[in-house]
């Protein structure tokens, strides 16, 4: 199969499985952004509620994003991202019968649900992210993860909210969280089509749980590029995830008039910058001072945020959500490249779990403050601080000694990919360094 620049790593079958079982599961993701937003407002109407749905969510999966790396390198991460899914598949089963039944009039059981939820999404991101070098051969790797990009804006913010919108129109929230339950079926489905994803053959992880978790938190320590990058998110995340997350429905239904629909295409609006953004990344590459590119852009799409307490229409916070998603997909194509060549293949589940640990660590708070800072400050002025305060926090990491250092590093090779049969590429060798 010949695919050209960013379409190229769907050549092979182990990636397009995990691609297309990741593809119907963001759609339900996207799904998940509006209906549950929706279901929320509808019992309360307050960012109040909001708020602590969010810190439900997020803070189980913080607590478990370590674990999840651990055991992503010790065993087979195809199995992991398995039992992720299953997981999720029955915890939006649950919430969409309440839901269809009426029997959810309470806040209690959607903060349950949401808490079970995170907690197996913990497992995923850093299975999925030590399974991609393992599959895809080293010249595919800034196409694959274009492909990422790509896939998760179209999925989290065109195709499932725009679902969702016309679901919850016809039927309500219920049904469009039986939707998200049936995209995560299909993604088991691919999961279970996949073969098994062997070790790497430089696995470090020979001890116990703990020890292999602090040998990758050893590991993050001693590389400044690493342990301030995630710290950089930790706090610009804390600036800016909860007031969006929590606040831009709130502008989109109580400030400006607009329905599911409307909060739907302010979201696809976004989804459509993040894919014109990796389609870029992935046909012209990355920069050679790729550190300063990924901290730039970063920068600039925080800064954007703050186009969402100035927006007076439902138009003027499309084009900043496309400011934002789409300059942070450029950035996270070439962050995630950068750990894919630089971390060795043994330590990259834990790298990643110490990266997804530390870097959202803080969305708890997050959440719990967007809503008594909005009531203090105001709405709008919460979502412009956040963007104003947000961009110089990350731009100015950037600084820290020895941060820019790895843009001259050399490498030393080492295999990437499992051979297979459809794959005569997966014999590349990359370079990472000594």
């Amino acid at each position: 199969m010949s695919l050209p620049g960013p379409l190229a790593p769907l050549r092979h079958r182990q990636f397009r499985l995990l691609w297309t079982g990741m593809s119907a599961s963001l759609v339900g993701d996207g799904v998940l952004l509006v209906a549950l937003a929706w279901q929320v407002y509808d019992l309360y109407g307050t960012p109040a509620a909001m708020s602590a749905v969010g810190v439900a969510l997020s803070l189980p999966q913080v607590v478990t994003l370590l674990f999840g790396g651990v055991v992503s390198d010790r065993f087979d991460p195809r199995k992991v991202m398995l039992a992720s899914d299953l997981v999720r598949l029955g915890t939006m089963a649950t919430l969409a019968a309440l839901s269809v039944t009426g029997a959810l009039n309470s806040l209690w059981p959607i903060l349950v649900i949401a808490a079970v939820h995170g907690a197996a999404a913990g497992f995923f991101g850093p299975a999925f992210d030590a399974t991609v070098p393992r599959i895809v051969p080293a010249g595919d790797l800034v196409s694959a993860n274009a492909l990422d990009q790509f896939v998760r804006p179209a999925g989290m913010q065109i195709f499932g909210p725009m679902l969702a919108g016309a679901v919850i129109a016809i039927g309500g929230a219920g049904w469009a969280f039986g939707v998200n339950a049936a995209t995560f079926a299909l993604s088991v489905v691919c999961l279970l089509a996949m073969r098994r994803t062997p070790l790497a053959a430089d696995d470090s992880a020979t001890g116990s749980i703990w020890q292999e978790m602090r040998q990758g938190l050893s590991y993050v320590r001693k590389h400044v590029w690493l342990w301030g990058t995630f710290l950089s998110a930790t706090f610009t995340y804390l600036l800016f995830v909860g007031p969006t997350e929590v606040l831009l429905p709130y502008v989109v239904k109580h400030e400006l008039g607009g329905s599911a629909s409307a909060l739907a295409l302010v979201l696809t609006s976004g989804g459509l910058g993040a894919i014109a953004a990796a389609l870029a990344v992935g046909w012209l590459g990355i920069p050679r001072r790729f550190m300063t590119y990924t901290y730039a852009v970063w920068a600039v799409a925080t800064l954007a945020v703050a186009g969402y307490g100035a927006a007076s229409h439902t138009w003027q916070l499309a084009v900043a959500c496309m400011l934002v998603n789409g300059l942070e997909a450029a950035g996270t194509v070439a962050w995630a490249t950068t750990k894919q060549r630089f971390v060795p293949a043994g330590m990259l589940g834990r790298v990643s779990s110490v990266d997804w640990f530390v870097s959202t660590a803080l969305l708890p708070l997050s959440y719990a403050l967007a809503a008594p800072v909005a009531a203090w400050i105001g709405v709008r002025e919460t979502l412009i601080g956040a963007g104003l305060l947000g961009a110089v926090v990350t731009f100015g990491f950037l600084f820290l000694p020895g941060m820019r250092r790895i843009e001259a590093l050399e490498y030393i090779e080492r295999p990437t990919a499992i051979p297979s049969a459809d794959s005569a590429a997966s014999h590349e060798t990359m370079k990472v360094p000594a």
